[in-house]
């Protein structure tokens, strides 16, 4: 159990959804649930799609906190966390800097690999780069450096051939992207809720999808979800120490959820390495971290609670 959700003290609560980044849509669909679990919860909510005049709203309107409901870019890099910032409003999840090193893939794997939390090999180029060669003996991922939800991933299996040209769409051909090394087997991924490590989910996507993209993650069964994961003792004990790890090294607060590989295929290298940190997760009622913290206990009205109520500046 993760324990008791703290007594209600904001009395009226901003929740910012939308915004204009690639994951707009989830964005919408995990503040809609927060904002209707935080009235269930007895809390006076005012629901704001994030336009760029936000500073401007949240100063006439005033509100006691910001549940912060936004996922990508401005929404999850430091950006709108600075804003509530300088204006004194409390919010939730992560602060500044923690934000904007979890949300650089590279910077984040620099910051990980010294506190123990394994990652796997990658370089930083443009598209550019990246269409015109193989720039890593494939097999390889190519990702964008700063989104989330999938958005934009390319696996390349092939080196006899050109890299594709999916890796050139979605962005300007100078835009930065990260080449991984690709390790095969099982998603993997687990949360940390205050100084609560969860248990580890085993994500399954449907057949025929190559990897947890963005239909298996939003779409009518993408997935499915196995909690606990069925794995050996000292496998799962190490994904939630290392969760642990990578949350504290980045200085993440409130929660996060850190995403992992595991290779246990037949003849597979048994290897295990995080690859990234999400300080923003999902937040419907059928989202990861929930689903999590309702096998630790917890309903979905007790968790936007708890996180609300752990809502702060300088953080």
């Amino acid at each position: 159990m993760i324990g008791k959700p703290p007594a209600r003290t904001f009395g009226h609560v901003a929740v910012l959804m939308g915004g204009w980044s690639a994951e707009r849509e989830v964005s919408l669909n995990s503040g809609a649930a927060v904002a209707a679990a935080l009235e269930g919860e007895g809390y006076r909510v005012t629901r704001i799609d994030v336009g760029r005049d936000i500073a401007q709203r949240l100063a006439e309107l005033k509100p006691e906190a910001c549940f912060n409901a936004l996922h990508g870019k401005f929404g999850e890099d430091g950006c709108i966390q600075g804003i509530l910032e300088c204006l004194e409003i409390p919010y939730t999840h992560s602060g500044v800097l923690a934000s904007a090193l979890a949300m650089h893939k590279g910077r984040a794997k620099v910051v990980m690999r010294p506190a123990g939390v394994p990652v796997a090999d990658a370089v930083v180029v443009s598209r550019r780069e990246a269409l015109a060669e193989h720039v890593m003996t494939p097999p390889y991922v190519v990702k964008p450096l700063t989104e989330g939800s999938s958005v934009g991933v390319v696996i390349v299996h092939d080196g006899n051939a050109p890299p594709p040209a999916q890796i050139g769409e979605g962005g300007d051909l100078d835009d930065q992207v990260m080449v991984e090394r690709y390790v095969a087997g099982r998603e993997l991924t687990c949360a940390v809720i205050g100084d609560f490590v969860t248990d580890v989910t085993d994500i399954l996507p449907a057949e025929g999808l190559a990897f947890y993209d963005y239909q298996a993650k939003y779409g009518a069964g993408g997935s499915r979800h196995q909690i606990p994961a069925s794995l050996s003792p000292n496998i799962y004990q190490s994904i939630r120490r290392y969760t642990l790890a990578a949350h504290q090294a980045l200085g993440c607060r409130g929660v996060s959820r850190a995403d992992f590989r595991f290779d246990d295929t037949l003849d597979g290298t048994g290897e295990l390495v995080c690859l990234e940190v999400n300080t923003q997760p999902g937040m419907t009622v059928t989202s990861l971290v929930p689903e999590l913290a309702a096998h630790a206990g917890w309903s979905f009205g007790e968790l936007v609670r708890w996180i609300i109520e752990d809502a702060s500046c300088n953080r």
